[in-house]
Formats: structure tokens, sequence, C-alpha cells
């Protein structure tokens, strides 16, 4: 049986997507994403372990690419459910915030008020995440790669 060469993105991108949408721990990725590129990292770990020979970069980079993907999909859902789940206490005091500046016009009040309270936050969320777990766990990966990849084998000498 050969090993599932998408486990290691699933669980790197489950690494990314988890940490990322706790509220307190993922302010860390304020710091150059550290959770995309440690779960980059992580999947290229997950990956050679699998495998005798060293890992090949296009290798890597692919897992990280999907480990970006995975993790800013997780990543948004989980946000989703805790926004869903506190959304009317900070709209309110976004909506508070906006009618009591009179420099705001109408039609930009509008457009925050709809952008929060609709599905666009998690759609532009998504937008911006997506393009970026995926650079920076690539990244990672890469940064895996020169860290993990095992030492090819001295070629024989010839006959």
């Amino acid at each position: 049986m050969t090993p599932n060469r998408y486990q290691p993105a699933l669980l790197g991108g489950l690494f990314i997507g988890i940490l990322s949408s706790l509220p307190i721990i993922s302010g860390m990725n304020l710091c150059c994403c550290l959770w995309v590129v440690v779960g980059g990292l992580l999947t290229v770990y997950l990956r050679q372990q699998q495998q005798a020979e060293p890992l090949e970069t296009a290798d890597a980079v692919l897992a990280g690419l999907l480990a970006g993907v995975i993790g800013a999909l997780l990543m948004v859902i989980g946000t989703w459910a805790f926004l869903h789940w506190t959304g009317p206490i900070w709209q309110d005091q976004v909506r508070n915030q906006l009618e009591s500046n009179p420099d705001i016009p109408p039609q930009f009040r509008d457009m925050v008020l709809n952008l929060i309270t609709g599905r666009g936050l998690v759609l532009l969320q998504f937008a911006v995440t997506l393009p970026i777990y995926a650079v920076f766990s690539m990244l990672g990966a890469l940064l895996g790669l020169a860290f993990f990849r095992k030492k090819s084998p001295p070629a024989a000498p010839p006959a």
C-alpha cells in the first residue's frame, strides 16, 4: 500500500486553518503569517517522512500550496462560525461608530454596513486570504525542504 501523498497537505492545512481561526492565537499570523509558514514546513516534514528518497522541490511546493488552500478555507469557515456567534455584538459597535460620525458620507456608511452584515465579509476575507496563505505556505514548504530533505545516496563509481 502506498502512503497517501495528500495526507501531509491535509494535516498541514488543518494546522493552518485551526490556529489561524482561533481568536487570540491567530494574532501570531500578523508576524509574517507564522502559522501558515509553519503549516507549510510541517507539510514537507510529514511528506518527506513518507518516502526514503529526497523529496522533489515541485512536490514540496505543490504540497505547500495545497496546505495553504486548505488552511485558508478552514480559517474562513472557522472565522465565519466565530463571527456568526459574536457578530451582533461587534456589528452594533461598528454601526454606532459609523452613525455617530457626521463626516462619513451616507453611501460609504451603507456600503460598510452591508459588507459587515452579509456574506460580503466572508467572501472578501476568502479572496484576500487564499492567495496570501497559498504563497506563504509554499514559502514554508521551501523552508521545510531546506531543513528536512533527505540526502541523496552517493552515486556509484563508474565501472
